[in-house]
């Protein structure tokens, strides 16, 4: 006769709950998976799937009754650390999408804008051209498969267990949160400095002849300029991006580290 007793049954549903609580966090958050196109439903199954398939390898979780507080705090660190990771690489397309702002500002594209559901906000139509293109540059460079791997590998770098994490590892995202601006003016640059040699030539001919409507000659020419220049300088942007999303796995394992206080 088959017996199960309370602690078994305990270790059973923490052995799933924990790890599947770190991975529903990182779908959250992390670009393509966390898309509001997506049924709930279905990242909910997914990460299921993805947490029943990891966690006959994962290390011995504590021993602790499901329904505790230290257990409940436990999952709640697991859904900060999965949130965390995901943001980590949700940077990486804010900074294209702060690229293309940049862009769209100087082209006098910034008032052409819609609701974007993945914000919840209003974003400019180059803003969101350009998070298209690098979205499927990161589906054919295999970076969702990369990030998924980085959400694994957490579990050997940071294991579940009890105890608080280590605070210093936040400053990692906070920190690598300024590539928002930098890494997004780096790659808006080159149509930037154009763009504003036109805007500038522009003014000095309107100083000079007065009689001509520059506001009637210049949006033109900066918008044909633009999306020419665009043409030109976009496919040369896939070494970039791709060093970018590098930079991206490097982060998610250098946060786990520091999350686990290494």
């Amino acid at each position: 006769m088959i017996s199960v007793d309370i602690d078994q049954l305990y270790a059973w549903i923490n052995a799933f709950l924990w790890p599947c609580c770190r991975v529903l966090g990182l779908m959250r958050t992390a670009p393509l998976l966390s898309e509001s196109s997506i049924p709930v439903k279905v990242k909910v199954g997914f990460g299921v799937l993805i947490s029943v398939a990891i966690t006959p390898a994962l290390d011995p979780m504590p021993n602790l009754p499901t329904g505790s507080f230290a257990s409940l705090w436990i999952a709640v660190q697991q859904v900060l650390i999965g949130m965390a990771l995901g943001l980590v690489m949700r940077i990486v397309f804010a900074a294209v999408q702060t690229a293309g702002e940049f862009i769209g500002l100087q082209m006098g594209l910034s008032f052409a804008s819609f609701f974007d559901p993945s914000t919840g906000a209003n974003t400019a139509v180059l803003s969101r051209f350009m998070n298209t293109v690098a979205m499927l540059l990161f589906l054919a460079l295999n970076g969702h498969l990369m990030m998924l791997g980085g959400i694994l590998r957490s579990f050997e770098v940071l294991p579940i267990r009890e105890g608080a994490l280590d605070t210093n590892g936040w400053g990692v995202l906070f920190e690598w949160s300024s590539e928002i601006m930098v890494s997004g003016m780096l790659l808006a640059l080159p149509l930037i400095i154009v763009l504003l040699t036109i805007n500038l030539a522009l003014g000095i001919l309107n100083r000079t002849a007065q009689q001509l409507s520059v506001f009637a000659v210049g949006f033109p020419i900066s918008l044909t300029t633009g999306l020419l220049l665009l043409a030109v300088v976009l496919p040369q942007t896939a070494p970039f991006l791709s060093r970018f999303f590098e930079a991206g796995y490097s982060t998610m394992a250098k946060l786990a580290q520091a999350l686990a206080g290494m």
